[in-house]
């Protein structure tokens, strides 16, 4: 292979992928973006409220020229938490076009490693060369359902994120799988549309989350203890907002904290919303099968519910083995742990010049990742391993044997060797 066409190539438009992009080209860092902006948010149920706070709610930095302060101020768009779905893509496409006009729309069919790089396989048959890729591909692949109701067509069963709008469910039996925000949400949409809703939940007790009362609670004690980011309770917020030092922890420290993190909860303001749909817990379906007037539900107890459709609120599992982008040979060379890649400084996988961002990389930096939040540190991260890669190539190598450095790698194996 040639030289490559650009030193870092992002797959991926959404949140995480523009702060990449941000954050390498303030930096002066050759970087170009593949992919259509914001899809996977536009592909959510029309009317939908996001959860986190004003704050977490900024693309790649929560003060400065891309804040939603600043696209408020520019645009004269007033709105305010919690934020509507259609004013946050409306704000990451006013990122997009600021921090990266010359977007490519096109999508990658492939990734695959080259001698001094990676090759891009673009889905109108063009191929472009980068020596190093940011994936920040987003959740949707990994949409889970459960192994029992996967055999059921899509008529019957689907995933809360199948949908974008619920007005064809308009007089119809809607079960609604799941104790997050997702299946809540779904629910009470689906019920305004005119459902006839009920929600399944596995928990014994629903979590509620009002995390602006506690901070009002504690008056000007609130930004210094709660970090920006909005991720976590209270004793964990500012500990998970630093990823560097979360990752640092004994596993099973981070284990607990993350699951504390991100356990099943929903915003308080859904609890009126939700008042006049019946709600079941410490309830499981085991089964599913397809009836004359639609399907039958067997619950763990050994009751029965019969509805029209089913929706699983059921959740994202990672595994990127389910991106089909990435070629079988390089997927063989990443180090993996329960479908997460195992990344290192700068979020950069076992395949070197090769970095992960958003929630692939919550296993390795915490659970910060998976929220738009993360895309701060990600981007900044990812920046700084970059840089440091151009620091250790451009250093002269006087004439003779050397111990350490192969002069004929790219740049990025050469600094994956050298970190």
């Amino acid at each position: 292979m040639t030289d490559p066409n650009t030193e870092v190539a992002i797959v991926g438009a959404g949140p995480h992928g523009l702060s990449a992009a941000v954050h390498l080209r303030r930096a002066g860092v050759d970087a170009r973006v593949f992919g259509d902006p914001m899809s996977f948010w536009r592909s959510m149920p029309a009317g939908m409220l996001l959860r986190s706070n004003w704050s977490a709610t900024n693309i790649a930095e929560h003060r400065g020229e891309l804040s939603l302060d600043s696209y408020q101020a520019e645009s004269g768009t007033r709105f305010s938490t919690p934020v509507p779905l259609e004013r946050f893509i409306e704000y990451g496409e006013w990122v997009q076009r600021k921090a990266v006009p010359d977007l490519d729309r096109r999508l990658v069919a492939s990734v695959s490693r080259r001698d001094h790089g990676f090759g891009l396989a673009l889905d109108d048959g063009d191929e472009v060369t980068a020596r190093r890729v940011v994936v920040a591909c987003g959740i949707e692949p990994f949409a889970w359902r459960p192994v029992e109701l996967r055999g059921l067509p899509p008529t019957l069963v689907s995933h809360t994120g199948d949908h974008s709008d619920f007005s064809h469910f308009a007089g119809r039996r809607l079960a609604v799988v799941g104790g997050g925000q997702s299946a809540r949400e779904c629910a009470a949409l689906a019920h305004e549309a005119g459902a006839d809703v009920q929600i399944l939940a596995r928990a014994k007790k629903l979590v509620w989350l009002r995390g602006v009362g506690v901070k009002k609670r504690l008056g000007r004690l609130g930004p210094t203890v709660y970090a920006p980011t909005d991720v976590g309770p209270l004793w964990y917020s500012r500990l998970v907002a630093c990823p560097d030092l979360f990752r640092r922890l004994p596993r099973r420290a981070q284990t607990r904290i993350a699951r504390r993190s991100i356990r099943p909860a929903g915003s308080h303001w859904l609890i009126d919303r939700l008042t006049d749909v019946p709600l079941e817990l410490d309830c499981r379906v085991v089964a599913a099968s397809a009836t004359d007037d639609g399907l039958e539900l067997q619950l763990a107890n050994g009751a029965r519910r019969h509805v029209d459709h089913l929706m699983l609120g059921t959740g994202y599992r990672v595994d990127i083995t389910k991106y089909p982008f990435l070629e079988r040979a390089l997927l063989s060379d990443l180090k993996r742990v329960e479908g997460y890649p195992i990344l290192t400084r700068g979020l950069e996988s076992s395949v070197p010049g090769l970095h992960f961002l958003g929630a692939p990389a919550a296993w390795s930096f915490g659970p910060i990742m998976r929220f738009v939040s993360g895309s701060w540190y990600g981007g900044r991260a990812v920046t700084q391993r970059v840089l440091e890669a151009e620091r250790t190539t451009s250093v002269s190598i006087p004439e003779g044997p050397q111990i350490g450095i192969d002069t004929r790698l790219g740049s990025a194996e050469r600094a994956s060797r050298s970190a």
